[in-house]
């Protein structure tokens, strides 16, 4: 495909599946791969919510992609499925029809606010599904498609979200939502899991691109075992911004529907994002000297950097620096500063509450010279 699908072409729908704050527009990938060969792979180590691998598969190329976070492996990997809405549906009743006798639901105030009890039971059903059953790509497209859905404001009509009211990107803690219900009295209306995901399938999976060879580990890029002999063509990736920590905490509900504990999860010691200055450098040139490993002779790198205003660093210097640190033969060609996005659409109001300047960004061009 030579040209990027318009914003609300059904092509492009998949790519947007499911909400998420740390996410590049699809454009960025998308143009960096215009001059990619049909026979080309590409990787993306930090890939977040797959825009990379959609990018990839919009351009006919193969691709992989990794990240620690499990919210954001369940949402890439959705990006490559090959699937009807139909065949979604089906899977969904089916699960429903099929459901146990007991499932297990989370009990206390926060999920008493936060969903009607009949909704509550339908997400468990699912919930335990999805943490039992080896998936298919109908599974994988279904799970993305819920954690979409699982919280969002409410609207006048039909519901679009199963939650009382929340925003979209990020899950409010606990203590936080209850008491912004209560205040309000805004109890939870009853939603029809089967119905929501009926509409919200229909809509996403109109028209998909054509299928092509992806994949996606659950895993540190560090350490994860790779287990691939292809050499890739072509990194596009965008790493944790240093001093960003609430990548697993602000994303608690949705890493609950995924597996995880009923409770915010604060441990940040595994996030790359999270570490000082030297630390934080020294971590991310393992990653680029593990990508020099697996990449062809003159693969190329592009990478998209920002910094929080509160932590007054050179995003281009700290890439360029992990670069050097690597001691791989990767060759800077340029920097380019990313132009802010319009005051509406900055990543940063949706994560970073209070925050009132745009993060400063950078896209880092370089070539592996072996």
């Amino acid at each position: 495909m030579k040209n990027l699908p318009k914003r609300y072409d059904p092509l492009g729908r998949l790519n947007v599946v499911c909400p998420y704050y740390t996410m590049f527009p699809l454009e960025f990938p998308f143009m960096a791969l215009r001059d990619a060969q049909p026979n080309g792979w590409v990787f993306d180590p930090f890939c977040g919510r797959g825009t990379t691998l959609y990018a990839a598969r919009l351009r006919g190329l193969r691709s992989l992609g990794i990240d620690s976070n499990p919210v954001a492996a369940a949402i890439a990997a959705a990006k490559l499925v090959s699937v009807s809405s139909e065949e979604v549906v089906s899977l969904c009743e089916e699960i429903f029809e099929q459901a146990p006798s007991n499932v297990d639901i989370p009990d206390g105030d926060f999920w008493s606010w936060c969903y009607h009890p009949a909704t509550l039971i339908e997400i468990c059903i699912l919930r335990h599904y999805f943490v039992s059953t080896k998936l298919t790509d109908a599974a994988l497209a279904l799970r993305a498609l819920i954690l979409g859905l699982l919280h969002g404001p409410l609207t006048k009509g039909n519901p679009s979200y199963f939650s009382n009211q929340m925003p979209r990107t990020y899950a409010t803690k606990p203590d936080a939502a209850v008491d912004f219900w209560e205040r309000r009295n805004m109890r939870p209306r009853r939603v029809s899991a089967l119905d929501l995901i009926r509409r919200r399938a229909h809509y996403i999976l109109e028209k998909l691109p054509p299928g092509c060879r992806g994949h996606v580990i659950q895993g540190d890029v560090r350490a994860v075992a790779l287990g691939h002999r292809r050499r890739f063509t072509h990194v596009i990736t965008s790493p944790p911004y240093l001093g960003m920590r609430c990548y697993v905490s602000d994303q608690w509900l949705r890493n609950w529907f995924v597996g995880g504990a009923e409770d915010v999860e604060y441990d940040e010691s595994s996030q790359l994002g999270s570490n000082t200055r030297e630390a934080f450098v020294l971590q991310l040139a393992k990653v680029w000297k593990r990508v020099a490993g697996i990449c062809a002779r003159e693969a190329k790198l592009v990478v998209r950097f920002g910094a929080l205003p509160s932590v007054e660093e050179d995003p281009a210097e700290l890439v360029r620096h992990s670069l050097a640190r690597s001691r791989a033969p990767w060759k800077i060609l340029k920097t380019r500063r990313v132009p802010p996005p319009p005051s509406a659409r900055r990543q940063a109001n949706q994560f970073k509450q209070g925050l009132k300047e745009a993060l400063m960004e950078v896209d880092t061009y370089a070539r592996l010279d072996i």
